[in-house]
């Protein structure tokens, strides 16, 4: 993935969460709050295990090829969401990680 295309994906992932806040603020009176959003990508990594059983036809769920997908789309948006909230670089984060990673498994 290029550099311009990741982000892209950034902005439309903040975008939406934006979308969201709003939605929030209509049906709640405010926006969720970062341990909320934390919480909600803690749930949505729960999914994400069960959907991974269900393809591994360890557990059965109808619809689990797609819902998988969904989820693990959906998590990375999590992950953009939270780097954001909590002052971080995502792509610099990725980058440190996949350096020092690889500088340990040389």
């Amino acid at each position: 993935m290029d550099q311009n295309n990741l982000d892209t994906i950034i902005q439309r992932s903040l975008d939406i969460r934006e979308k969201y806040h709003q939605l929030e603020i209509q049906q709640n009176g405010k926006e969720w709050t970062m341990e909320q959003d934390a919480l909600g990508f803690l749930t949505d990594a729960g999914l994400v295990g069960r959907d991974v059983m269900s393809h591994a036809k360890t557990w059965t769920k109808p619809n689990s090829a797609q819902e998988l997908e969904h989820k693990l789309g959906e998590n990375i948006w999590w992950l953009i969401v939270l780097a954001d909230r909590t002052g971080i670089d995502i792509k610099e984060a990725l980058d440190k990680f996949l350096t020092k990673t690889e500088e340990i498994l040389k």
